[in-house]
């Protein structure tokens, strides 16, 4: 499969109708040489609305406060892959928040993008696509170490949701001290001053 073939399968994937109730919108952005690979769970509703990724109050904080780049920059296929876990929004949960992806989906798409794409760095934000990568270990503590994903380096980033209040309240070290030093590496990848 190439990479043509692979965007023509994710976008056209209806695989989940019957389970979500509604038409899913498949999300996919990014190209074969993009310099970065980053993976979240599942595009949020706002993104599933309007087909661009991180286009909500999760994707500012990322792109403006922690990257600290420009959305001309982040948008740019061959600066960021943009992908998740599953590819579409799966809908809220009863109880509150999003339901969790189906896990046929990574299955399915995620493994195939892995083998196409020819990034140089990871960077999986969430506990969701961290533990689908390193499924032992604690999230905190593999936000703070360094790891590698097919022999090439990977980061770990909370969800920058503004919902995820406590965790940043319990890790303020995270935006003193974690995330320049991923920014520092994201800067160096993307070649900027």
């Amino acid at each position: 499969m190439n990479m043509e073939e692979l965007r023509e399968g994710v976008l056209g994937c209806r695989e989940c109708r019957e389970l979500f109730g509604y038409e899913p919108h498949p999300i996919f952005n990014g190209c074969v040489d993009s310099k970065i690979m980053q993976i979240s769970q599942a595009p949020s509703l706002l993104v599933h609305e309007t087909g661009k990724p991180f286009n909500d109050l999760s994707g500012r904080r990322l792109r403006e406060k922690w990257y600290q780049i420009e959305d001309d920059v982040f948008y740019d296929p061959k600066n960021f892959y943009i992908t998740s876990t599953a590819h579409c929004y799966p809908g809220k949960n009863p109880g509150g928040g999003d339901r969790r992806p189906p896990q046929g989906c990574a299955r399915k798409w995620l493994q195939q993008e892995l083998t196409l794409v020819d990034n140089q760095i990871y960077i999986l934000i969430g506990k969701y696509a961290a533990d689908y990568f390193f499924p032992k270990g604690n999230f905190t503590e593999n936000i703070f170490r360094d790891h590698q994903i097919n022999g090439k380096p990977a980061y770990i980033l909370p969800h920058p949701s503004p919902l995820n209040v406590k965790w940043f309240k319990d890790h303020p070290e995270f935006e003193r001290e974690r995330m320049p030093e991923i920014r520092a590496v994201v800067h160096r990848v993307l070649e900027i001053e």
